[in-house]
């Protein structure tokens, strides 16, 4: 038996704490592979219990059957441990620490604290992802029922804290007995499955009646005022970091943006200095890459990344991160052919690698798994760098995110 250490992503760990904390109830853990195909077949666990929707965990490759998982938070905090009893399948969650709580921390409390709080009285649950346009209803609801008002914000992502302070400022307004408390509810894709399980986390924090309020209505900015990851991907020697430099310093002479750029070789040396060229330290530099480019988005910044960055999965989830903090995502794929990289070989590199000095070489004795979601293509065979940038550049002018 093994003992690995994972960080699940943001979604998972909000799951994560609602399985703790008994807000998910019958869950004892994350759904394995009989529960899951069940659940989506027939809105029903293998067991016949009713469940709405998908609760998964995506392991890290290393574990497998009878391996320790201990779960962290992004500061490395054990919040619980699960043991893998298949593939992609985990068993019942053990605790160790209640998750750290941020911003609006003191009104975070478990559905059974709630509930004694409620002390079995009549109570309307109100689920809200946005302002509650109107709150007379929910009065004239609550005093028809003769029950209490739960107001339960949906805090999870960005929009959290601004969910909460709405829910705090609809509770001036309402009875003085009204409740808030806030809870990390990820929505789901299907309007319908996301319905059905605010109703039962509602249940769950002792509901007799619930109120879905409505969705909040984002209005995104003009694009040249969003933040921006401009993502290359390619072979060394494609032309991928001399084509984002050209990048960084024709935006720096048009202005009007604020420009980050981060090369794979100048990340190597710093942000990832240590690192080998295995798989796993890999993936870790262009996690940290992706984690630098997001929170210059964050802010309405434009980062450009060079990195190989070789693999799919981990091109995803730097894409997944820059898009939840609310920023677009461009990637670029330099997909000169692997021929003409090595003809090129300036640093010397495939030729190393070709005797056998270099493990672990890309395109060479390591995979690149060419991308099939690229927002642009460009070979650069027969393309001039200045066409190159050009090329990118236009795709910038064409989306307006440079004016």
């Amino acid at each position: 038996m093994e003992y690995v250490e994972f960080t699940p992503d943001e979604r998972e760990l909000a799951d994560l704490e609602l399985l703790l904390s008994g807000a998910f109830e019958p869950l004892k853990g994350f759904l394995g592979h009989d529960d899951l195909h069940s659940v989506e077949e027939r809105g029903t666990l293998a067991d016949g219990t009713p469940w709405p929707a998908p609760v998964t965990l995506h392991l890290p490759d290393q574990a497998g059957p009878g391996d320790e998982v201990t779960l962290l938070d992004p500061e490395g905090l054990p919040l619980a441990v699960v043991t893998v009893t298949g593939q992609g399948a985990t068993g019942p969650l053990r605790s160790l620490n209640p998750p750290e709580h941020g911003p609006f921390a003191r009104l975070r409390r478990t559905p059974e604290r709630v509930r004694a709080e409620l002390g079995g009285r009549e109570t309307l649950a109100v689920t809200m992802r946005g302002p509650l346009d109107d709150l007379g209803e929910v009065v004239a609801t609550a005093k028809e029922l003769g029950a209490r008002i739960l107001l339960l914000p949906l805090a999870y992502g960005e929009a959290g804290p601004a969910v909460v302070r709405a829910a705090l400022k609809a509770k001036n307004q309402l009875p003085e007995d009204t409740l808030v408390v806030p809870v990390p509810l990820a929505p789901r894709e299907e309007p319908e499955l996301d319905l059905e399980l605010r109703e039962h986390v509602a249940t769950a924090y002792g509901a007799t009646e619930h109120l879905a309020g409505p969705e909040p209505v984002k209005i995104p900015g003009p694009p040249h005022r969003r933040g921006l990851v401009v993502f290359f991907t390619g072979l060394s020697g494609s032309g991928k970091s001399t084509i984002a430099r050209g990048l960084r310093d024709a935006l720096l002479e048009e202005g009007g943006r604020t420009i980050t750029y981060l090369d794979g070789d100048v990340v190597r040396h710093l942000l990832s200095k240590g690192l080998t060229f295995s798989k796993e330290d890999r993936d870790l530099n262009i996690r940290r890459i992706g984690f630098v480019a997001a929170e210059t988005a964050r802010h309405g910044g434009l980062a450009i990344c060079a990195p190989i960055a070789p693999y799919a999965r981990t091109r995803d989830e730097v894409r997944a991160m820059v898009e939840g903090v609310g920023a677009d995502f461009l990637l670029v794929h330099v997909a000169t052919p692997l021929e003409e990289c090595e003809r090129r070989d300036r640093k010397g590199l495939y030729a190393k690698a070709r005797s056998g000095a270099i493990p672990s070489f890309t395109g060479v004795s390591d995979p690149y798994e060419e991308p099939d979601d690229a927002d642009l293509t460009i070979d650069t065979t027969h393309l001039s760098i200045e066409a190159a940038v050009s090329r990118v550049l236009d795709t910038l002018r064409a989306g307006r995110w440079i004016r």
